[in-house]
């Protein structure tokens, strides 16, 4: 093995030596790995290496060529370009400056952008909260002027004649909404990948809208077309479909070979094709038959975090009168679908894995927007909430608290006393991470054909972090071990 010394001066002032002054270098790593997530084995390093400069000369030629040649007669049009260039340049800083989160494929810069959406998003949202209505439905009126003539129905009868049961009418109400909900859930599946939990949140959500259904006049529904089409088969189909794809994604194989290996033109194709695919794909255990009632606890607030998401997208529609269709609306959704990916990731690392102490970045600006679009929902819906039965919203909070704590307790009765050995073995707590695992390699306690360990950890596996050299470069060198 070969040591690179940097200076002195240089070395020990450098900001990764400062950060990893008395931390727990296992913690830090931890935590980076859900925040900011390396990329192993880049092939080709042209799509990698930093382009600041380059980046920065084009984004100014580009903005000052379009300042310079627009008609700028039209006000209206001059805001507009106005906003899109200031969207632009925040996601040309997002790009240098934001963390990658937990996931790289297809690329890095694709989840920096969707970070640096969401937080613009957050503070769209917080410039809203500091409006009144009037001037928030202005500003969605000079977007999209259609809306004006949009008004929501209130004495629209949803559940009628709910006796009428028969297999033309059930067939009737399987629309292009149907297929959403059930794709929405399949999505869902793919994220929480657990089956208690998402029938809790189904299950869940049907009481939500029973209660609500005086505020929301959509949340009223006849009853077989909450139990058959929405419990059962969209939502029901949707997390069996979701699992079993999860289940495939388990035991695929991945072993990934650089595009400048592969000789044939198909072959290289098909590679950059899966570059759009995960990389890997962990099993998940969100509940161990030894969790604390910390974790416990975390699992039933992940539940709650779900039903605001899932209410948020209703009041904010209706009290802000769009239409189900309108771009807005879809925008939203496929959104925070998006985002809400990274933010699960980093949410079940924080809660399952012990080394890690503090919540991921993405999944802090997530429960902030959740927090911020609950907040503009009661602020600008004050007569609609006027109306709110106290009695109903009790009931609500008391059963969501129940329902929620009984699945999760459920849940980890099962895994004690019959997938017990299972979740015994797989839990993440009990999983040694990355840097463990190379430290038993160099012990000899496992073998592995070629590692590549971080200089910290290999002074912690022999108990040698003496030489100031290596302490100073520790953050900065990789050394290979064969």
């Amino acid at each position: 093995m070969k040591k690179r010394t940097p200076p002195s001066s240089l070395a020990g002032n450098s900001p990764a030596h400062q950060q990893s002054a008395g931390r727990d270098p296992t913690t830090i790593n931890e935590f980076k790995y859900i925040n900011e997530r390396p990329v192993d084995d880049i092939s080709l390093n042209f799509f990698y290496k930093p382009h600041t400069i380059t980046l920065l000369a084009v984004s100014i030629f580009g903005v000052m060529y379009f300042a310079f040649v627009r008609d700028q007669t039209d006000v209206q049009e001059n805001i507009w370009a106005g906003m899109v260039c200031v969207i632009f340049f925040f996601l040309i800083i997002s790009v240098l400056a934001f963390p990658n989160g937990p996931f790289t494929r297809p690329h890095p810069v694709v989840w920096r952008m969707l970070f640096g959406l969401s937080v613009l998003y957050l503070l769209f949202l917080l410039f809203l909260m500091f409006q009144d209505y009037k001037s928030i439905m202005g500003i969605f009126y000079w977007f999209d002027p259609t809306l004006r003539a949009f008004h929501i129905d209130m004495d629209k009868d949803y559940a009628a004649n709910c006796s009428d049961v028969s297999l033309e009418r059930i067939w009737s109400h399987v629309d292009v909404f149907a297929v959403g909900h059930y794709l929405g859930w399949a999505f869902k599946a793919v994220l929480i990948r657990h089956m208690g939990i998402l029938w809790a949140i189904s299950v869940m959500w049907e009481i939500t809208e029973i209660t609500f259904a005086h505020l929301l006049p959509n949340f009223a529904e006849c009853w077989w077309d909450a139990l058959i089409l929405d419990v059962l088969v969209c939502n029901g189909f949707g997390i069996w479909c979701g699992l079993k794809f999860c289940k495939l994604l388990e035991m695929r194989e991945y072993k990934w070979a650089s595009i400048r290996d592969i000789s044939s033109t198909s072959g290289k194709l098909k590679r950059a094709v899966l570059q759009f695919t995960p990389e890997s794909w962990a099993h998940v255990r969100w509940l161990d038959p030894t969790s604390t009632y910390m974790r416990f606890f975390a699992v039933s607030q992940l539940v709650l975090l779900w039903q605001l998401t899932e209410l948020n997208t209703f009041f904010l529609k209706h009290i802000f009168e769009m239409p189900p269709s309108h771009p807005v609306v879809i925008g939203r959704l496929v959104f925070v679908g998006l985002f809400t990916a990274p933010s699960v990731r980093q949410y079940y690392i924080y809660v399952t894995d012990t080394r890690c102490k503090r919540l991921g970045t993405q999944c802090w600006v997530y429960i902030a927007i959740l927090i911020s679009e609950a907040i503009l929902c009661i602020k600008n819906g004050r007569e609609l909430f006027e109306r709110t039965q106290v009695k109903n919203i009790v009931f609500w909070l008391f059963i969501q608290a129940v329902i929620s704590i009984m699945f999760v307790y459920s849940c980890m009765l099962w895994h004690k006393y019959v997938d017990g050995d299972d979740s015994q073995d797989s839990s993440p707590v009990k999983q040694p991470s990355r840097e463990f695992k190379d430290s038993a390699v160099l012990s000899g306690d496992s073998k592995g054909p070629e590692y590549y360990v971080h200089p910290v950890f290999v002074a912690h596996a022999h108990g040698k972090l003496k030489d100031p050299d290596l302490n100073r470069t520790s953050y900065d060198i990789k050394i290979k071990i064969v």
